[in-house]
């Protein structure tokens, strides 16, 4: 893999953009089930209550994505990796904005570092 360009400041603030302007968080993984989803794997802003719960049984306005929709096959991945995926999209929600403060942090280290006066 090639070692990409560093970020700029502008594509930084870009992400962040893109990170406030989505639903806010945090994010989970529920494990849903109806006649029409059928075994639904989807992104919620409320926590699974492990229940599998079928529709309407769950407020649709709560979902905010989903990885595996079976009936009809609307989302289905080719490599099944309806969880994985799901959680990844979930974890982001607050991963995203935390790493982009961690990059500032250290960007602002760096430069307070490049700005002190060398010691000879």
């Amino acid at each position: 893999m090639d070692t990409p360009n560093p970020l700029t400041d502008e594509e930084l603030s870009e992400i962040e953009e893109l990170a406030g302007a989505a639903t806010p968080g945090p994010w989970h993984v529920r494990q849903l089930d109806d006649d029409f989803a059928m075994s639904l794997v989807a992104i919620s802003t409320v926590p699974d209550t492990g229940a599998g719960e079928r529709w309407p049984d769950f407020d649709h306005r709560q979902i905010v994505a989903a990885t595996l929709v079976q009936q009809p096959r609307y989302a289905d991945v080719a490599d099944e990796r309806w969880d994985e995926n799901a959680n990844f999209i979930a974890n982001a929600r607050q991963d995203i904005p935390r790493l982009i403060a961690e990059i500032r942090r250290l960007r602002r280290l760096l430069d307070a570092k490049d700005q002190k006066p060398e010691e000879g």
